[in-house]
């Protein structure tokens, strides 16, 4: 059996630490009646965790090399069906015309770096969304996900507004071959589900980059400035005792889905 050697440029930074592995399971809580989406297996190391549950597993890798190491190492587990290895670019899957994850399916990925914002949007708005993400990613995007500052951001908004993240595990850059130049965390996205009414969605996001635009400007006059009519930003504002020297980072979600259902209704 060939040992393929990480390749940067497709940023893989292989999970060895036990404990970090364990973690992702236990955060998971799999069992055999679960269907697991793996994204970027690379050596199997946590591919192996997930079979021990019981669980059935689609692995997405797109290094060729891999695949073919995996296949071998897991040939017992390929044969009897529970392991399916495809050798595919994760952000061409179709979620919707996947049969094997038709169902219910829950994501694992130790995911690199330079994918990790349009993984999760992509899973998140797709029509057919996972139940679970449990993902290992950099460290400041996992403390940015959860507003662990307590500031919202585009992206924490943008999670929190199909599920519930939660930060579980910094993991040291001492847990890859090779190291990466950061720490890494895992994070669960947990309770995921369609939460916007038929046309809403793409309101709430216009309204939301509209609210960014300019981060340290109040959110009112961020508003005013893409939608216009003040008088009625002022009112919807008033409304819902919405402080009109607000900044955007510090709106919590439920407030953005008033904000947007009251613009919608203009």
């Amino acid at each position: 059996m060939n040992n393929p050697h990480p390749k940067k440029s497709l940023g893989q930074n292989f999970l060895t630490s036990l404990s970090a592995l364990s973690k992702i399971i236990e955060t998971a809580g799999l069992s055999s009646d679960d269907i697991v989406l793996e994204i970027g297996p690379g050596k199997g190391a946590l591919t192996a965790e997930i079979l021990k549950s019981g669980a059935k597993v689609l692995a997405i890798e797109k290094d060729n090399e891999l695949v073919s190491f995996l296949c071998e190492k897991f040939q017992k587990e390929v044969e009897l069906g529970q392991l399916i290895i495809r050798n595919e670019d994760i952000l061409d899957l179709i979620p919707e015309g996947e049969p094997i994850i038709k169902n219910k399916y829950k994501i694992i990925a130790n995911i690199p770096y330079y994918i990790t914002g349009q993984i999760i949007k992509k899973f998140l708005t797709a029509t057919h969304k996972p139940t679970k993400m449990v993902l290992l990613v950099q460290k400041e995007v996992a403390e940015r996900i959860v507003a662990k500052d307590d500031k919202e951001s585009i992206l924490s908004l943008s999670v929190k507004a199909y599920g519930e993240p939660k930060y579980i595990l910094k993991v040291s850059r001492g847990s890859f071959f090779p190291a990466p130049n950061v720490d890494s965390a895992i994070i669960l996205i947990d309770n995921i589900k369609e939460n916007f009414k038929k046309g809403e969605e793409k309101m709430f996001f216009d309204i939301l980059h509209a609210g960014f635009g300019q981060k340290r400007k109040f959110l009112l006059g961020n508003l005013v400035k893409v939608f216009g009519n003040k008088e009625k930003l002022t009112e919807i504002f008033n409304k819902y005792k919405i402080d009109l020297k607000v900044r955007a980072e510090d709106l919590k979600l439920e407030d953005w889905r008033k904000i947007t259902e009251a613009i919608g209704n203009l």
